[in-house]
């Protein structure tokens, strides 16, 4: 089939079949067709049901792919995690293609539950940084064939170091399995690509294995929220476990507080004042005796108190809800949303009055 270069004036135009698209300063002003009306020369066109079809296809494939490994794990696996637990120095994972991006992810996801890992790309690795790989090391080798070239040009020096190898190959009898001191086993009955080429289920068994490894040695070191967190302070999940209602709380001075002897005008200036839309009720001692709310200021004035006269003690919420400092702040967000509030009085172990929060200051703080 031949094909004619289109003309500029018919670029810039977009009226001949097959234009290129319009780009560059030539084109200023230019308006593309919508994405929707685009036809790719030579490709049959595809119906919805079918894209579906195949769609599902894909995923049973892959997932029957992960649930084959189940019955493979054995004595294998558990010395592949006897491994990782007894490495001295870090675990290097290495790949290359699309094993390299998996090994990439699983050499993360061990770094980020308690396994010290990189990733080292295999052909990098004979050109320098295998310098990285030590003999206190352990490194994980992924390659579905098990023959990648670049994988087995460095292993046997890897081996002359002592550093103990396990493989993730989908073939036992590969040459990388042979040089491992574990093989894992990550064969799949085929890719969930149409043409049977195009690694898909492989990788996705390759790295649910990987994620196996990594999640079975987070749980033999007792890896818990508070590490997780610790490896994840940038993030929200870091924020929600690391932030502290002390780290939040309004301290001092920007507590609003009275006393019980107090008048409701009083109350009403020191709200007013603090805007936190409350008040803490204090005892001479320090302890905290109560709140005073907006609430309780409007069921006062329907029953036709006056707030000039009325003392606080009288129409103050006496059993408040409270918090200590080193409670975490999500803690304090579980609260309010369970008690339908939004301020919070913050207390010590002798329930003397230190802090006060209010919903916007979790929010300001990006907890919730």
């Amino acid at each position: 089939m031949s094909y004619t270069r289109p003309t500029i004036a018919a670029r810039v135009q977009g009226t001949r079949a097959g234009a290129w698209p319009a780009v560059g300063p030539l084109c200023s002003g230019i308006r593309l067709n919508p994405v929707d009306h685009v036809k790719l020369p030579g490709a049959a066109a595809q119906s919805r049901s079918s894209a579906l079809a195949l769609a599902r296809d894909v995923l049973t494939t892959e997932s029957q792919a992960v649930a084959a490994l189940v019955d493979r794990l054995d004595e294998r696996f558990l010395r592949a995690v006897e491994l990782v637990l007894g490495c001295r120095g870090r675990v290097v994972v290495s790949g290359v293609g699309k094993s390299g991006h998996i090994a990439r992810k699983i050499a993360a996801t061990l770094a980020s539950t308690g396994t010290p890992a990189l990733f080292v790309h295999a052909a990098e690795a004979a050109h320098g940084d295998l310098g990285m790989v030590t003999g206190r090391d352990v490194f994980i080798a992924m390659s579905y064939s098990g023959e990648t070239d670049e994988l087995l040009t460095i292993v046997p020096i890897l081996k002359r170091g002592g550093t103990p190898l396990i493989a993730l190959t989908g073939h036992a009898n590969s040459s990388l399995a042979g040089y491992a001191d574990v093989h894992l086993d990550c064969r799949v009955e085929r890719e969930a690509c149409p043409l049977n080429l195009s690694p898909t289920s492989s990788t996705t068994a390759m790295l649910a294995l990987g994620d196996a490894l990594a999640i079975a040695c987070l749980d033999a070191r007792g890896f818990g929220a508070d590490d997780f967190a610790r490896s994840h302070p940038g993030g929200a999940l870091g924020r929600r476990l690391l932030t502290r209602v002390s780290d939040v709380m309004h301290t001092g001075e920007a507590i609003p507080v009275v006393s019980a002897d107090d008048t409701v005008m009083d109350a009403l200036r020191e709200i007013s004042s603090k805007r936190l839309g409350m008040t803490a009720v204090r005892n001479l001692d320090g302890t905290l005796a109560g709140i005073f709310t907006d609430g309780d200021l409007r069921r006062l004035l329907e029953g036709g108190g006056d707030a000039r006269a009325t003392r606080v003690r009288d129409v103050m919420t006496t059993a408040p809800l409270t918090i200590a400092p080193q409670a975490l702040a999500v803690e304090a967000a579980q609260l309010l949303d369970s008690g339908r509030k939004n301020q919070l009085l913050v207390v010590d172990a002798e329930h003397r009055l230190v802090g006060a929060l209010h919903m916007h200051d979790l929010m300001a703080a990006r907890v919730i």
